[in-house]
């Protein structure tokens, strides 16, 4: 029924909201301690883990696309109903989340990762240590395109203007600065709407 499809798909959404704060407070410090044994600039381990997180959500997305394509192909092909077949479709994508490929989802993550000219330079280190954080946000991020609205991370550029409801300043930030320095954390978002907020350095 509708009442119970509203109510799994708010109880979904809980659990990968929490998921997504789990990896920040968590996960992305375990990764930024790992890095820090390689590259001893703070701001470049942030930048790269911040990539990270992007890049994982983009490449999960285009994933999810594709994947929702081969399905809805498939299901056109016998589907009566009662439901409609993107209905059905999203169902069936639900239930088989694990034909998702998630490794060829880490592999382009560190191929976009290896070309990206704020991050690729540091020779000393190879992305695939970042590999275990990287298919975590690939899987989060799959599994939030099913989510009816779909969630998504903000999209950040350097020398924005510092926006207060959608990121928090880290603890090293010039508190008194206007714009972003450099990105720690995204914000995650659902219909164009903050729902976490992102972390990012503001200096002068």
């Amino acid at each position: 029924s509708p009442g119970r499809a509203r109510h799994i798909n708010a109880s979904r959404r809980a659990c990968l909201v929490a998921r997504f704060g789990f990896i920040y407070t968590q996960e992305r410090f375990d990764a930024e301690t790992l890095l820090k044994t390689y590259i001893s600039d703070m701001e470049t381990v942030q930048r790269i883990i911040y990539t990270a997180a992007v890049e994982s959500f983009y490449a999960a997305k285009m994933a999810y696309w594709k994947f929702k394509i081969r399905v809805k192909e498939a299901l056109s092909l016998s589907h009566l109903g009662p439901e409609s077949l993107e209905d059905a479709v999203l169902d069936y994508i639900v239930c088989h989340k694990d034909a998702y490929d998630v490794h060829a989802s880490v592999k382009e993550v560190i191929r976009s990762m290896n070309i990206n000219p704020k991050i690729s330079f540091p020779p000393e280190i190879d992305f695939i240590v970042l590999s275990t954080l990287i298919q975590e946000l690939c899987c989060l991020a799959f599994s939030m395109q099913t989510l009816v609205p779909p969630l998504d991370v903000a999209f950040g550029i350097d020398g924005e203007l510092f926006n207060e409801s959608k990121y928090y300043r880290s603890a090293d930030s010039d508190f008194t600065a206007a714009f972003v320095a450099y990105h720690v954390w995204p914000a995650l978002m659902e219909d164009g709407v903050v729902i976490v907020k992102g972390e990012v350095v503001t200096k002068r």
